[in-house]
């Protein structure tokens, strides 16, 4: 089993707009498929700056819709589509995965109203993590925040998963390396020793940590490399800002984890099985490539990302980029190409500044044509109905998460590391 019960309603997409084969060839030919030999490509995608500006527009106004007195601010996940239109409620919980992403985006840019808001949410995930019925250190997976207005904790999400948590932990310890404010970096370490007490798995080799907690307190004793990547960016973070070396000595476990995960081939599968050792191998999802070479920054992945960029691209109508899985690669995951983006742009490869490019072109064309879009925001899938391949679909409403990818996809920053100072 895979960690994405770390976000389990992160579903997403939108309706296609008419597609134009020169758009998709100028796209195609820069990921290195395939392209119309006689077209004339140009993308027409929205300028770059201008989109930029408007992406965080959106985050602003999502970070500002649910607000309490005391400072507490937690934007929805998901807006328009399925997640307003189809059902007979207008979805809005706040999945702290997405939230952890919006606080780092927040520092990426790091204006001084961005870091305002990055505080509010980061406020926010202290306010809930110190109201938890169990009170030892935890967070859940989403919350309500209509909530959180209201100067409460309403969970709508009550699992504890390890990569949720590793999320959080990353995003506090962003805003104690961003302000020095004590109260973030101990929410993370709070996060830390609770990730360190309920998953570390030092029986079954190889050694790593486990899926985390149900909402029974049942362990999830499978491990995700997806989850053990996570928890390598973030106690190598932990490291760095408390200078206590046995942090590092656990994201080395961590990180030995994922390496024992990769294939021959070079791609890296997405964990093991119940018993914690066998390798699961089905199905090849995209951001066990991507996150590890993310969060490791170890060019033996540099193969994964290869293998990403050959069987995983997806088009779909003007749109291109990678799908979840191998699954299902006949719709394109924007938030996927965030991190796919990032993950070329860093290793810096011959030919990866081009594709990364053609990536983001993609996505702002998303952003500017999705029909479920606002102009501002990023859909997260470019048609509704994409299979993830872990027995859930995913559809086209505007996403926290994808925006915040987008944006530092766009900056080049590395939400598994800290900033240079």
């Amino acid at each position: 089993m895979h960690g994405f019960a770390r976000r389990p309603a992160r579903r997403t997409v939108a309706f296609v707009v008419a597609a134009t084969v020169v758009l998709a060839g100028a796209v195609t030919a820069a990921l290195g498929a395939t392209a119309e030999a006689d077209s004339a490509p140009d993308t027409g995608a929205p300028d770059p700056t201008l989109s930029v500006a408007r992406a965080y527009e959106f985050l602003d106004a999502r970070t500002d819709e649910f607000c309490d007195g005391a400072g507490h601010c937690l934007p929805r996940s998901y807006q328009g589509g399925f997640f307003t239109d189809l059902p007979t409620w207008d979805f809005t919980p706040s999945f702290v995965y997405d939230d952890a992403l919006v606080v780092i985006a927040y520092t990426a840019r790091g204006l001084p109203d961005d870091i305002r808001r990055a505080r509010t949410i980061g406020d926010t995930l202290l306010f809930v993590q110190a109201n938890d019925p169990i009170g030892d250190g935890r967070v859940r997976t989403s919350y309500e925040p209509h909530g959180i207005r209201q100067g409460r904790v309403e969970i709508t999400g009550p699992g504890t998963f390890t990569g949720n948590q590793a999320w959080t932990g990353m995003a506090l310890a962003r805003l104690f390396h961003a302000t020095g404010e004590q109260k973030y970096l101990d929410g993370a370490l709070g996060i830390a020793q609770w990730i360190q007490t309920n998953t570390a798995d030092m029986a079954r080799a190889p050694y790593g940590y486990t899926g985390g907690q149900l909402e029974d307190g049942s362990s999830l004793v499978w491990k995700s490399t997806e989850h053990n990547s996570d928890i390598a960016g973030f106690f190598t973070q932990l490291a760095q800002l408390t200078g206590d070396s046995v942090w590092a000595d656990r994201a080395a476990v961590a990180t030995a984890f994922v390496a024992a995960m990769q294939s021959a081939d070079g791609h890296v599968d997405t964990g093991t099985l119940l018993d914690g050792s066998t390798v699961n191998t089905y199905p090849v999802p995209l951001d066990a490539q991507t996150w590890t070479s993310l969060a490791t920054q170890d060019d033996r992945y540099d193969t994964a990302l290869d293998w990403s960029l050959a069987n995983l691209i997806a088009t779909d109508g003007q749109y291109q980029g990678p799908s979840i899985s191998h699954v299902d690669t006949s719709k394109v995951w924007f938030e996927g190409s965030g991190h796919l983006a990032l993950a070329l742009k860093l290793r810096g490869a011959d030919g990866d500044a081009d594709r990364a490019e053609a990536l983001l072109d993609s996505i702002r064309l998303g952003q500017r044509d999705a029909a479920n879009g606002d102009g501002k925001g990023i859909v997260a899938t470019s048609t509704d109905g994409l299979d993830s391949g872990f027995g859930d679909l995913y559809y086209a409403s505007l996403h926290t998460g994808a925006t915040a990818w987008y944006l530092l996809a766009a900056a080049g920053d590395n939400p598994f590391a800290l900033p240079a100072d």
